[in-house]
C-alpha cells in the first residue's frame, strides 16, 4: 500500500510539473479574461458534470465568498446547483441542453463561460460553450487528455497533460485555486 500511495502522489506531482512547464501562459490568459470581464460588470459562469460540476461549484464559491482574504464578493455562478432547472430541462428537452439553456437565460455581455470536462467530450458542456459564443461571451475550456471537441470550441482552452481522470480533476482544482488567488489579489 505504501508503494501505491507513493506512485499516485508522484503521478499527481508529475502532472503539476507538466503544468508548471507548459501551461502557465494559459492560466494567465484565463485569469486576464476573468479580470477584464469582472471589471466590465460581467460574471463568471461555470459548468460541468460529476466531479467537474463539483469543481464548478467550488470555484464559484471561492469567487463569491473569499479565497484568502475578506473582500467584496466577485460575481460567479455554477450552473449545476438548481435541481429544479436541471431536471426540468433534462426532462423537457434532453440532458444535452441543460447548460446551453441556462447560458441563454443568464448569460450577458462581459460574462466568461467556463466549461469543465475531463475528457472534453461532454456534449452538454460543448453545447453550453457554443451557446455562450453565439451570445458573444468569452469562453474557456478546462479539459484533459486530447481535449476532445471542447478544446476546439472555446476562446481559451487549457488541456491538462494527462489521460487519468483523477489527475485531471486534481489539476483542474489546482488551476481554479491559482486563478481565484490571482483574481482576488489583483481585483481586491
Amino acid at each position: 500500500m505504501r508503494d501505491k500511495i507513493k506512485e499516485l502522489l508522484l503521478e499527481s506531482i508529475q502532472v503539476k510539473e507538466d503544468l508548471l512547464h507548459t501551461r502557465i501562459d494559459r492560466i494567465i490568459e484565463i485569469t486576464n479574461l476573468i479580470i477584464e470581464g469582472i471589471n466590465r460588470g460581467g460574471k463568471v459562469i461555470l459548468f460541468g458534470n460529476g466531479g467537474s460540476a463539483s469543481d464548478s461549484q467550488h470555484i464559484a464559491a471561492e469567487l463569491v465568498g473569499r479565497f484568502k482574504k475578506d473582500r467584496l464578493a466577485l460575481s460567479a455562478i455554477a450552473l449545476t446547483t438548481n435541481t429544479a432547472i436541471l431536471t426540468s430541462l433534462a426532462n423537457d428537452y434532453g440532458y444535452e441542453i441543460i447548460f446551453a439553456k441556462q447560458i441563454e437565460a443568464l448569460g450577458q455581455k462581459n460574462d466568461i463561460a467556463i466549461g469543465i470536462s475531463t475528457s472534453g467530450k461532454a456534449r452538454n458542456v460543448a453545447l453550453g460553450i457554443r451557446q455562450a459564443k453565439k451570445m458573444g461571451l468569452k469562453t474557456v475550456a478546462l479539459t484533459g487528455g486530447d481535449g476532445g471537441e471542447l478544446v476546439k470550441l472555446a476562446d481559451v482552452s487549457l488541456t491538462v497533460p494527462s489521460s487519468v481522470t483523477a489527475r485531471i480533476q486534481e489539476a483542474h482544482i489546482t488551476i481554479g485555486h491559482i486563478i481565484c488567488e490571482l483574481v482576488e489579489q489583483i481585483l481586491c
